[in-house]
């Protein structure tokens, strides 16, 4: 009885070898089996590894939330080198953005711009002006003062360089999933400087940001996804006329 309860053991002991370590197994699974390995380094290094993956890459999706001066922003934005395109919003206005190479272009409703005119002191907010620039395309002059602060939300370098800082002592914490993806998660000052989940598939590409003092929690998706970035047709785009008062 006593061999045949040590067989028992031992086909059990077979069996389970790769989770029981108490049955003479190899011990727990390694974590970091089948990723690239990012997630051995050091919390520093896998910071640099993941800003050189997002400085490379040829076009990225960003959508979420940024906290800027006390105000709020919600973004949708596709970007690459030569331009960017997609969604812009903030206390009850929202906006398109286009920009092709050098020629930045902004599309909202007749709404925004009646309230953006009565509110800039430019137009005079009346129907026909806002009706008129109802769903067109508005080309921005590269001389406005609302050029820079726009075109920003489009260029890819000035955002992922903006978002990808961390403050405080970098360290590394958990592992987890962002859209089916294993990431491991990396800490600015214990998290209260940021957080940022990086790949452990593939490149090492940021797909979540946390940012420092709760201003906001950006998703990266789509990494060297190219999309068509075209300017608008002629007839779609219509001329403001003076400075363009968008209030951001």
């Amino acid at each position: 009885m006593r061999i045949r309860n040590t067989a028992l053991v031992a086909v059990m002991c077979a069996g389970l070898a790769a989770t029981l370590t108490a049955c003479g197994g190899e011990g727990e699974t390694d974590p970091d089996a089948g990723t690239n390995g990012v997630g051995k380094l050091p919390a520093t290094k896998i910071q640099s590894r993941a800003r050189t993956a997002a400085g490379s890459a040829d076009a990225v999706h960003l959508s979420g939330s940024l906290v800027s001066k006390g105000r709020t922003y919600k973004v949708d934005m596709k970007l690459k080198g030569d331009g960017g395109t997609g969604v812009v919003s903030t206390k009850g206005t929202r906006f398109e953005l286009l920009r092709v190479g050098e020629e930045l272009y902004l599309k909202a409703d007749a709404g925004f711009w009646g309230h953006q005119g009565a509110d800039g002191g430019g137009h005079s907010g009346d129907a026909a002006a806002a009706d008129k620039l109802d769903d067109k395309y508005v080309k921005v002059p590269s001389g406005d003062p609302s050029y820079e602060r726009l075109s920003g939300f489009t260029e890819k370098s000035v955002m992922l360089d903006g978002l990808l800082g961390l403050h405080g002592t970098i360290t590394a914490g958990d592992r987890g999933e962002v859209g089916g993806i294993r990431t491991i998660r990396i800490r600015g000052g214990q998290g209260d400087g940021g957080s940022l989940d990086v790949s452990l598939e593939g490149r090492p590409y940021p797909l979540r940001l946390q940012r420092a003092g709760g201003a906001g929690v950006i998703r990266l998706a789509d990494w060297n996804k190219d999309f068509p970035l075209t300017a608008p047709e002629r007839d779609a785009v219509v001329d403001y006329g003076q400075q363009i008062p968008t209030g951001t």
